[in-house]
């Protein structure tokens, strides 16, 4: 005779136990595609403070430990990869190519923030595989639902239109991480006050690249009043952006603020 105990028992060990390879599932098993996009990021990518850079297949970032999200996280978007795909929304993962692990998505939980993503999801929907390793914990950062909905959305759409625009870009995202920043969840995930991005047309004739730190609130300013220098950026991070470029070009891109060159429409 069948012991019903016995039975409710197995049950109860069979899902916790699969509960918890799902909650700590690898990435590296995860069914991504092994094909690999020339994200040109072996030619441009940032130095970092913290020592410890992730490549993915369809972007790389830098770790920051002490606030448990990258410091930059950094790709090649171009004309190609548009799309208008629309894949289901997988669950956020931790990155377990970060040696540190990376921080649970249950920080965020009633914190009052959105996951907010520093590759976007709508800039990798060219493949299923390719927008599914965006939602890796190590690719987001606590944004307030107005700002993340908001500029923040606005500048990624600008984006696109820039990439559709010009062909290729290269672009390199992240917050300001100081140590003066609140913290949600039990991990203590940092909450940035600002967040930049940088965007480089590296085709010629006309290689040229634009800024921007944005306050982490709602706003209805236009995109470029917050144009920036890359040298303003790097002097409040920390990191040094084209430290592989020709010197005389890095720095005549890094000091400009000028937007004249960029369609805003």
């Amino acid at each position: 005779m069948i012991n019903r105990k016995n039975i409710y028992v197995a049950l109860t060990i069979f899902f916790a136990v699969l509960f918890y390879v799902w909650d700590n599932y690898s990435v590296e098993d995860l069914n991504f595609s092994t094909e690999k996009v020339n994200t040109g990021t072996s030619n441009f990518l940032p130095t970092t403070t913290t020592g410890q850079i992730i490549h993915h297949n369809y972007y790389s970032l830098s770790y920051a430990e002490k606030f448990e999200q990258a410091e930059w996280v950094a790709y090649d978007l171009s004309k190609g990869h548009l799309s208008n795909s629309n894949f289901d929304r997988p669950y956020f993962i931790k990155d377990r190519k970060v040696s540190s692990k990376s921080a649970h998505y249950k920080n965020y939980s009633n914190s009052g923030y959105d996951k907010g993503h520093l590759c976007p999801a709508g800039d990798r929907k060219f493949s299923k595989s390719a927008h599914d390793e965006t939602f890796l914990t190590s690719n987001i950062s606590p944004q307030k639902h107005d700002f993340n909905s908001g500029i923040w959305n606005r500048l990624e759409q600008k984006t696109r239109y820039w990439a559709n625009k010009y062909k290729k870009l290269y672009v390199v995202t992240g917050g300001i991480l100081t140590s003066d920043l609140k913290t949600i969840g039990s991990e203590k995930v940092a909450v940035p006050n600002y967040f930049y991005k940088i965007i480089l047309d590296y085709h010629e004739p006309e290689i040229k690249a634009i800024a921007f730190i944005i306050p982490h609130k709602e706003t209805n300013k236009a995109l470029y009043k917050f144009v920036t220098s890359i040298d303003n950026i790097e002097e409040k991070t920390g990191i040094d952006f084209f430290s592989e470029m020709e010197d005389s070009l890095e720095n005549k891109l890094e000091k400009s603020t000028s937007y004249s060159n960029w369609n805003f429409r």
